[in-house]
């Protein structure tokens, strides 16, 4: 029988290869959404575009270098990141830059930086490094642990921006993979009633956030006001049908939707690509979804496993997200589509994530290859022979 063909050599290869995919498909159709309001606002129709292209090379640099370092390293860097972290989210509520109504990004002249985008990966490796060991040795999982307070101070500082779905990703992802690696039953009852109780509490804090929950459960009542974003988003996508109404040829962008290049790119791409466009989307993120989980059990610690765990969620989660949001089955949060939404800081996190993902899936691979390469290179045995006198 002839050997089966592959499309890449390994898992690794397939990761990389879908998100080269999902950039290409993302900064065509950020130009796309983009270019009306960054002509009318910027008079220069390729500001977006530059400007995403600027973070896509410092991206490419980012996940150079985090493929070329062994991710062990990274645990020794978690207090010096961490600090960093928190002194940024901090001085965000100081001086950041004040956006509709919350400050979210630090100005750095030639982009800007979101230190709550930041606080969603460093969340996955702490609660990475700090589970990993622990299923190692066989050890419970409590929340009685300081990454667990880490966490909760990062999800204040970012409600006060304030940015209720960042905060509920940098806490609920982490939480999550407590639960994925073993946490005892009565730890994750205890997290299901504070997340209840926490949610609950936060929608009433901000009266927005319940208008949000009323317009969700039906947008076309309130169309004219709160609703207008997910209507016209709902009708954006369906008016793309089957095949689309073609690139650039998308109408929405014109005004009607609000946010079309972020957190509502998606529906941009329906519009002017199609349910067939969306399909592929869906097709490579439960692809990436896949092999992700091929790596996480390949993985030969528990760091590495946890880690590839957390980068699955993080994309592949805030990608359900997000669709569901635009289609209108979650209510409107500030989540964006991975590669696809505009956003500097995201894109370069992002790929950072995909390296810290590759990077596990070499080591894996490359440790068969290092025992086996350590029994050759061993001298053979000498056998004791008796003499008989």
């Amino acid at each position: 029988m002839m050997p089966r063909q592959k499309f890449w050599l390994n898992d690794m290869e397939a990761v990389l290869a879908i998100m080269v995919a999902l950039i290409i498909l993302g900064t065509i159709n950020i130009f796309s959404a983009s270019f009306v309001l960054a002509e009318t606002q910027y008079h220069n129709p390729y500001f977006f575009l530059t400007r995403q292209l600027i973070s896509l090379g410092v991206g490419t640099v980012a996940l150079a270098f985090t493929l070329r370092i062994d991710y062990h390293h990274w645990r020794r860097l978690i207090p010096l990141v961490m600090a960093f972290t928190l002194v940024s989210l901090v001085l965000v509520l100081a001086i950041g830059v004040e956006v509709n109504g919350s400050k979210r990004w630090l100005g750095l002249g030639f982009m800007q930086f979101q230190p709550s985008e930041m606080a969603k990966l460093v969340s996955i490796v702490m609660a990475a490094a700090y589970l990993g060991p622990r299923i190692d040795r066989g050890q419970p999982i409590n929340l009685k642990n300081v990454p667990a307070g880490v966490f909760v101070v990062m999800a204040v500082l970012i409600e006060l921006q304030p940015d209720m779905g960042t905060m509920m990703l940098v806490i609920g992802i982490p939480m999550l993979m407590y639960v994925l690696a073993g946490m005892r039953t009565k730890w994750v009852a205890a997290l299901a009633g504070l997340a209840a109780a926490a949610i609950v509490f936060l929608s009433f804090l901000q009266p927005y956030r319940l208008e949000r929950i009323k317009t969700w459960y039906d947008p076309w009542q309130y169309q004219q006001n709160q609703g207008y974003q997910t209507v016209q988003s709902m009708s954006a996508i369906g008016s793309g049908g089957l095949f689309g109404m073609g690139l650039g040829k998308g109408v929405s962008k014109y005004y009607y939707l609000p946010e079309a290049h972020t957190d509502f790119a998606f529906a941009i791409f329906c519009q002017e690509n199609g349910y067939l466009g969306a399909f592929f989307v869906f097709f490579l993120l439960l692809a990436l979804a896949v092999y992700s989980a091929k790596i996480a059990s390949r993985a030969t610690d528990g760091f590495g496993r946890m880690l590839a765990i957390g980068v699955l969620i993080l994309i592949v989660g805030q990608g359900v997200a997000n669709v569901a949001m635009v289609v209108g089955l979650l209510p409107v949060v500030g989540v964006p589509l991975p590669f696809i939404s505009y956003g500097g800081t995201s894109l370069i996190l992002n790929m950072v994530g995909i390296g810290f993902l590759v990077n596990v899936g070499r080591y894996a691979d490359r440790q068969p290859k290092t025992a086996q390469l350590q029994a050759e290179s061993m001298p053979p045995k000498r056998r004791l022979r008796l003499v008989k006198k």
